[in-house]
């Protein structure tokens, strides 16, 4: 994540007089055009406020200050509070009256902006990402162990190999019941698929090593 965050910055990043904001993706083609007039069906996609709030809670994520970019975002609002879709991101233009960092002719006010400016204002206080969904957060960042290793069989990919100690998940997009061994028909099992949401079903087989055969 954060290699991939210093790539958006070296693409994306736009320092303004009011502080740093980004655009949305390279060559993006929604906003005014190269000469300032209003996106007609073409245009220049400039730089979004919101997308300072964004980085704000990265920020916090992290550990560090927030303010910042509640601050950027406060000074990018007009003197009546609202904030722009998108800024001015070149040199200033008196002759269209464009100024790096002040809104261009794009939408204002714009609500995302307004709810992600208030969502870091709450974050910043509670010192925690608001809308961080907390089994997400205890699933992905504070389970550290690497999954245990599976292998998988499907009709599309039969691996013809593996590791004895490793499980088996064998995919079939019909219910059914696999008849199996691991004693070369000795003792055979019947085990009865299980449904998933996405309309497949699947069997796990132990691993081969547990029980010491190979």
């Amino acid at each position: 994540m954060v290699s991939s965050v210093e790539a958006v910055d070296a693409l994306l990043k736009v320092e303004t007089p009011f502080g740093p904001t980004w655009r949305r993706y390279n060559h993006d083609g929604y906003g005014d055009r190269g000469d300032g007039g209003p996106y007609e069906g073409w245009g220049v996609g400039r730089a979004w406020p919101l997308l300072t709030g964004e980085r704000g809670h990265f920020e916090l994520a992290r550990g560090r200050d927030p303010g910042p970019y509640l601050a950027t975002l406060e000074r990018m609002a007009t003197r009546t509070g609202l904030l722009p879709e998108q800024v001015w991101d070149e040199a200033d233009r008196p002759d269209i009256h464009m100024v790096r960092g002040e809104p261009t002719e794009g939408a204002m006010p714009l609500c995302w902006a307004h709810a992600e400016y208030l969502k870091l204002l709450r974050s910043a206080t509670d010192r925690r990402v608001f809308d961080r969904i907390a089994s997400v957060e205890a699933r992905y960042a504070k389970a550290h162990r690497r999954p245990d290793p599976l292998e998988v069989w499907k009709f599309g990919r039969q691996p013809s190999t593996m590791a004895k100690e490793t499980p088996l998940r064998i995919i079939v997009d019909q219910p059914c019941v696999l008849h199996w061994t691991d004693s070369d028909w000795a003792q055979v099992t019947d085990t009865e698929a299980v449904a998933t949401p996405l309309g497949l079903f699947y069997v796990d087989l132990p691993p081969l090593g547990r029980s010491g055969r190979g």
